[in-house]
């Protein structure tokens, strides 16, 4: 388990977060729904600022919010009218048993208490619906996106994902993976607001952040990738396991 202050520092960077995160690739989001007739209940777990629930909404889907952090809630709320947001967390969730027919978490699993977790999705989720976690991962056979990952600390990545993360308890069938090809577009300045939006950035001290911003900021003036870019194209790789309810 990750330490609960790293789970939680997103709050306070609650506005740049859901600027500078990059969005989810409809494929993406259309695969791990597959076979579930539109409008489909759906639960975005741990959902941030809004980011995975305006692309399940934008795909016609009838979505609830599931957050921990008032200041990330209230963004999401803010930014994406309408939608039913909700206090809660993946290990107890204010939803009835059988509610959803899909439950997501997008840029969240690796924050969760398995088994607690996987009980509570399993109580959420009807029998036959789908739990699909997923995650924007850079791609770090671009060797500046490498480099850029050592200096934030950003540690996961697809393999690591795909080896750990090998099922979802006994009330879910062994996981399907795909993975997608996903880039984003920022400014240099924007990249550097990117790796401010990461829990180790925000839980550092002032002298590590300094150290960051100067590392990062000699990255992209020196590596020949880089140097004369300006915006920057950002390879990812979104990688998505899909589940089904026994």
């Amino acid at each position: 388990m990750t330490h609960p202050t790293q789970a939680r520092s997103f709050g306070a960077a609650a506005a740049e977060y859901d600027r500078y995160r990059p969005r989810y690739p409809q494929a993406a989001l259309h695969w791990a729904l597959e076979g579930l007739t539109r409008p489909a209940r759906v639960v975005d777990l741990a959902a941030g600022t809004g980011i995975l629930t305006r692309g399940l909404l934008a795909l016609g889907h009838q979505v609830t919010a599931v957050e921990p952090d008032p200041e990330m809630r209230a963004h999401l709320v803010a930014t994406t009218p309408g939608v039913r947001a909700e206090a809660g967390t993946a290990e107890a969730m204010p939803l009835a048993d059988g509610s959803a027919d899909a439950l997501l978490a997008g840029q969240a699993y690796h924050w969760f208490d398995p088994e607690s977790a996987h009980a509570e999705i399993a109580r959420v989720v009807r029998p036959g619906g789908i739990f699909a976690p997923i995650w924007n991962l850079r791609d770090e056979r671009v060797d500046w996106v490498a480099e850029l990952s050592r200096i934030a600390r950003i540690g996961d990545t697809v393999d690591h994902l795909r080896q750990t993360v090998t099922g979802f308890g006994d009330a879910f069938a062994p996981p399907e993976w795909a993975e997608f090809p996903h880039t984003t577009t920022l400014t240099r300045d924007e990249l550097l607001g990117l790796v401010r939006t990461r829990s180790h950035y925000l839980t550092a001290t002032p002298t590590r952040r300094a150290e960051v911003d100067h590392q990062v900021r000699h990255l992209l003036d020196t590596h020949p990738a880089l140097s004369a870019q300006d915006p920057i194209t950002v390879p990812y790789r979104t990688l998505t396991a899909r589940t089904p309810r026994l």
